[in-house]
């Protein structure tokens, strides 16, 4: 970190998530939590309590107050704050996902650059342990990629369909590891409990050659976040939610015969992923460095999403007409 004074940051909506963004910020040296809002202005009292921070009632009150903010509202809202935010060059730590329309997130693109403002999208995920020592050198040409990120039905609101709350995840870290145009996408799903998606399953297919198959479910009965992913000489599991990595390398038999499975478990430091997404964001703030997860990230991320959703549809649509 350099010299310049603490960062100003509030967070806008305390819900479960926003409610945990309130928690982490006081942990970090370099940020002063300044205060919370929430529609809910009993529950911001509450979280302000709890942070010894200060409730706000409406978020136009931070505007001059503050450096940077978190903005955990629902995600029909994040455009519309967020242009608030970014036109007056206050950094935006936007969760995930970036905007709900493509469309949005190029304006909350074009609104950082123009005010120089940082705009990081909240994809949990790269901060995952496990995944940054995958990222950290092990990935050499994936050849098929498979994801499962399947929980129980949600005691929460449930804004948007399971491909945006849950599978969008996977979406950006295959993106990142593959780094390669797409040549088709297909994708199936179905409404349960909540009436959106509340079950996906895409099949993605990349110039490169390589294949990434995604299953996301909050309508399952056990919690899975597994990432599985096969490459020349070697396949990397990735258990997301203990982030642990085993990797698997095949050993050719000298005389011949069938080659085996040598396994290896690094040892890793287990990350407060939140806690380090909400450190990498002060930084970018403090020393004005790009984000880790970009707003051009994120917008990949809601775009392949998008693709998803449209092939669903088309699907569903095929079904009732069956």
């Amino acid at each position: 970190m350099n010299s310049r004074k603490k960062i100003r940051v509030a967070v806008i909506g305390v819900g479960y998530l926003g409610r945990l963004h309130a928690l982490k910020y006081p942990m970090i040296d370099e940020a002063t939590l300044v205060g919370v809002t929430d529609r809910d202005f009993k529950r911001a009292e509450e979280i302000a309590r709890e942070t010894g921070s200060r409730a706000y009632a409406d978020y136009r009150e931070f505007f001059g107050r503050v450096d940077a903010v978190s903005i955990v509202t629902p995600t029909e809202s994040h455009c519309r704050i967020g242009l608030d935010f970014l036109s007056r060059g206050v950094d935006v730590m936007m969760e995930k996902p970036i905007a709900a329309h493509s469309r949005e997130a190029v304006e909350l693109i074009k609104a950082a650059e123009k005010s120089k403002a940082v705009l990081q999208v909240g994809h949990l995920e790269r901060f995952n342990a496990a995944v940054a020592e995958v990222n950290s050198g092990r990935i050499k040409d994936p050849v098929y990629i498979e994801t499962q990120r399947l929980a129980p039905f949600p005691n929460r609101g449930t804004d948007v369909d399971v491909i945006l709350d849950l599978m969008i995840h996977d979406i950006d870290i295959v993106l990142d590891m593959v780094k390669s145009e797409i040549a088709s996408v297909e994708a199936s799903g179905m409404p349960v409990i909540s009436g959106k998606l509340d079950f996906a399953n895409a099949r993605i297919k990349f110039k490169n050659g390589c294949t990434a198959n995604l299953t996301a479910s909050r309508v399952s009965r056990d919690k899975v976040r597994r990432l599985n992913i096969f490459q020349p000489g070697s396949l990397l599991a990735v258990d997301y939610a203990t982030q642990q990595l085993c990797v698997s390398r095949i050993v050719p038999d000298a005389h011949g015969g069938f080659s085996t499975l040598v396994e290896e478990a690094p040892e890793l430091e287990k990350k407060d992923a939140i806690l380090e997404e909400l450190k990498a964001f002060v930084r970018s703030s403090s020393e004005r460095s790009a984000a880790v997860v970009s707003g051009q990230d994120g917008k990949l991320a809601l775009e392949v999403a998008e693709m998803i959703q449209a092939r669903t549809a088309d699907g569903l649509k095929s079904f009732k007409l069956s």
